[in-house]
């Protein structure tokens, strides 16, 4: 039977022609097309729901066609036609032949010989023949071995009609409707008798040889329609009630593949097909089922459920094996080396094969120490073998945690002993962001300057007011955090703080000279040195008399310091005591005059008035 199956897998179709042709002159013409879902399945390979009833119409529509039907051969002839002669001789255009008649019959040479030239009878041998007709010229009769023989095939026609069983026969051609079958005589099989299945290309059949039922026989108008499906129908049957015999939930079957879909395959196990979803076919990954099986495929399944009812079977093949995961603690301790091979690679990290059934995640935070990997590509491509460590294994979830990084001493552990608190270091400025600098000082380590770390002087608003990225800078070692994988670094650590310098050199009392850099509602912003700033509060910006000075941005006055908070570094001045003090230094002088004891209260206010218009 194996044309027998090709015949049927290798031309399924959506939809076959099954029209009926007649003998020119006949009255009855019918045809019919069968959609394929007719006899579509379902996941369990068994018809869908509702094709049981198109069915029973078409078979209603399929046994009107074949009453009307008549394929275009003679009429079966009569045996009562058939003699028994024997051979006379043989001549280069007949065989003569002794049938008991006045004169000898002649029958064609081209009846009696094979398809290798060789003539089949020798004189003497006893051969069937019939009257093709009277007397030639010569007086002869005309007789047909073929015809006679013709007899004796429509006797074994009809025997096998009549005991239902099959006969062989040899695909002729396609015809309307369906396509002629060669059982010695021609007959005629609907296209919906070729298959369980709809057949797409009937044309492709020509030659096949096959078994077919006889489900119709009129020798009176040598009519005979046959059907291959009736056979399969009977044989699948059989199969399924030895199948059903052994089928039950957790026993394990042979069966062949049948078809393949993206979700899984379809599994002959004898008259009944079962699905063998993808999920269940192995404990790994599978990307479809034809990584694994293929049609014609003969494999063991183990029956997962199975519902009498809907004659629905769910199989499962990995189910023959241990599951690997019941012991992968074991297998894969934490801390230990293993080798995989990369599946495939995420924006998160790379999935690594160990064996079949078990995959590990490589995460992408596990597989530098160095924080600025772009993307997990850059280091592993699929299917390259590569070696990790086990750094978790959940077998309830099934999944294993690896890691690359750890290959590799972790930097930051020695990172105090190479760069301890207090220590100038120096590296390319990488990265700039709102709150600071990267500064990368080895590869896989990156030290922070925060914007409030790079002046001591200068409001710093964003670092790229300060530095460049790619510049090369030194910096103080603030801190370090090896567990959060943190350097804090300084920049403005390296240069003296003009604020302490400036509170380590000045008291309150001092005069000091400044600009005004910017005006507030409240009072004036005034520079007293490179870096260092004070206020000058709207209440002591008057003169002496007590009238409030107009202060402008530019301007440069002297400054009486009357606060000091270093903790906060805040420097409190004022206009209006440098006045005061300058008053008092003029009443001492006119007392005490210091040169000649001829000055005049008029001449200090004189001297007083030139070192104002110089000013």
């Amino acid at each position: 039977m194996a044309v027998d199956q090709k015949v049927g897998s290798e031309h399924a179709g959506p939809e076959v022609e099954t029209s009926t042709s007649l003998r020119p002159g006949q009255s009855y013409e019918k045809s019919h097309t069968m959609p394929a879902n007719d006899t579509q399945l379902e996941s369990t390979g068994q018809p869908a729901a509702g094709a049981a009833h198109k069915e029973d119409n078409h078979m209603e529509d399929f046994a009107s066609a074949l009453e009307s039907y008549t394929l275009e051969t003679e009429p079966a002839p009569s045996e009562d036609n058939v003699f028994k002669g024997s051979v006379v001789k043989i001549t280069a255009t007949h065989v003569v032949v002794d049938i008991g008649f006045k004169s000898e019959g002649l029958v064609p040479i081209a009846e009696v010989t094979d398809a290798d030239g060789n003539i089949k009878f020798q004189p003497g041998e006893q051969i069937e023949v019939m009257v093709q007709r009277g007397e030639n010229e010569e007086g002869a009769v005309l007789l047909s071995h073929e015809r006679a023989q013709r007899v004796r095939v429509w006797e074994n026609i009809e025997k096998a009609y009549n005991a239902k069983e099959p006969v062989k026969g040899k695909i002729a051609e396609r015809v309307k409707g369906g396509v002629s079958v060669d059982i010695g005589v021609k007959a005629f099989m609907p296209g919906s008798q070729v298959d369980v299945h709809p057949v797409r290309n009937l044309d492709t059949l020509k030659g096949h040889e096959i078994e077919v039922r006889v489900i119709k026989l009129n020798k009176k108008r040598g009519n005979i329609v046959v059907s291959r499906k009736a056979i399969l129908d009977e044989e699948i049957a059989s199969k399924r009630e030895k199948t059903l015999e052994h089928l039950e939930e957790g026993s394990v079957l042979t069966g062949t593949v049948k078809n393949l879909t993206e979700y899984g395959a379809f599994v002959d196990l004898g008259g009944i097909d079962g699905l063998l979803h993808i999920t269940d076919m192995s404990w790994g990954r599978l990307t479809h089922p034809r990584d694994l099986v293929h049609v014609g495929d003969q494999i063991q399944v183990k029956v997962l459920k199975y519902d009498p009812e809907k004659l629905r079977v769910s199989l499962g093949f990995k189910q023959l094996t241990p599951d690997p995961w019941l012991d992968a603690a074991e297998r894969y301790p934490i801390g230990a080396r293993v080798r995989g091979r990369v599946l495939s690679v995420t924006d998160y990290g790379a999935f690594i094969e160990l064996e079949q059934g078990i995959e590990g995640l490589v995460h992408v935070s596990e597989m530098s120490w160095s924080k600025r990997m772009k993307h997990p590509s850059k280091l592993v491509t699929p299917g390259n073998e590569i070696e990790c460590v086990v750094l978790n294994v959940n077998p309830t979830e099934r999944r294993i945690s690896l890691g690359l990084k750890q290959l590799e001493s972790n930097p930051w552990e020695r990172l105090h002993e190479k760069y301890p608190i207090g220590s100038t270091v120096e590296g390319r400025v990488r990265n700039l962001t709102d709150f600071g600098a990267f500064i990368e000082i080895e590869d896989g380590i990156d030290g922070l300057v925060h914007v409030s770390n790079l002046s001591w002087t200068k409001r710093v608003k964003h670092p790229s007011e300060v530095l460049k990225k790619g510049e090369k800078v030194k910096a103080l070692v603030l801190g370090i955090e090896p567990e959060q994988r943190r350097l804090s670094l300084g920049v403005k650590q390296l240069q003296p703080d003009a604020w302490e310098s400036f509170f380590q050199t000045h008291r309150i009392g001092d005069v000091v000279h400044g600009k005004v850099l910017r005006l507030a509602q409240f009072g004036a912003f005034v520079e007293i040195a490179d870096g260092v700033e004070g206020l000058c509060h709207n209440s002591e910006a008057t003169d002496s008399n007590g009238t409030p000075a107009k202060l402008e941005s530019g301007q440069e006055h002297d400054f009486k310091i009357i606060k000091m908070n270093p903790e906060e570094k805040k420097v409190g001045l004022s206009l209006r005591a440098v006045g005061e003090e300058a008053s008092r230094a003029d009443v001492e002088a006119y007392k005490h005059p210091a040169s000649s004891a001829t000055t005049t209260l008029g001449d200090i206010i004189n001297w007083k008035r030139a070192g104002n218009d110089q000013d």
